[in-house]
């Protein structure tokens, strides 16, 4: 769905954009390559844009064996399509999924299709390219599970 109002900022956008290509005489790629890209970003944004659900955290507790280490277990809920973008948590991270469906992946990964009672694992070293509801009807809950450094986020957007 196309958040009200989003038409017109992609239409302004794309004709600031446009403009200084459209008037010169000579285009070249070097030229081009800047707008084409920025239209791209500009359409992603406005027509998918990230969710980032905050999560629920349920408890967090520091590891006496592991000095300096604690586990934090949150829940998350997804919107239908909702989806995050390229992140990665630090930490080992297993999630268990609750209700709907799933895609998960990480770089270098294989894309997994998760439904209730599955469960996928991230290292500290993964970026997470893939979080997304599958369902664009249905929402989807799971519980994560962190293992990290005491006080850390649980998840730190881009690479």
């Amino acid at each position: 769905m196309i958040a009200p109002g989003s038409l017109q900022i992609l239409y302004r956008a794309l004709t600031d954009i446009a403009a200084p290509i459209l008037h010169r005489e000579e285009m070249t790629m070097r030229s081009i390559k800047p707008s084409v890209f920025a239209f791209c970003v500009i359409t992603q944004l406005l027509l998918c844009p990230l969710s980032y659900a905050q999560p629920n955290v349920l408890m967090t507790k520091a590891l006496s064996d592991l000095p300096g280490k604690e586990i934090q277990v949150v829940r998350v809920d997804y919107a239908p399509g909702a989806l995050d973008g390229l992140h990665r948590h630090n930490a080992h991270a297993v999630v268990y999924v609750l209700e709907g469906e799933l895609e998960m992946q990480v770089s270098g990964g294989a894309l997994q299709r998760l439904r209730p009672g599955q469960v996928f694992y991230e290292s500290p070293t993964d970026v997470h390219t893939i979080c997304r509801n599958a369902s664009k009807t249905k929402p989807a809950k799971f519980i994560a599970f962190f293992v990290k450094n005491e006080g850390a986020p649980i998840l730190v957007p881009g690479r």
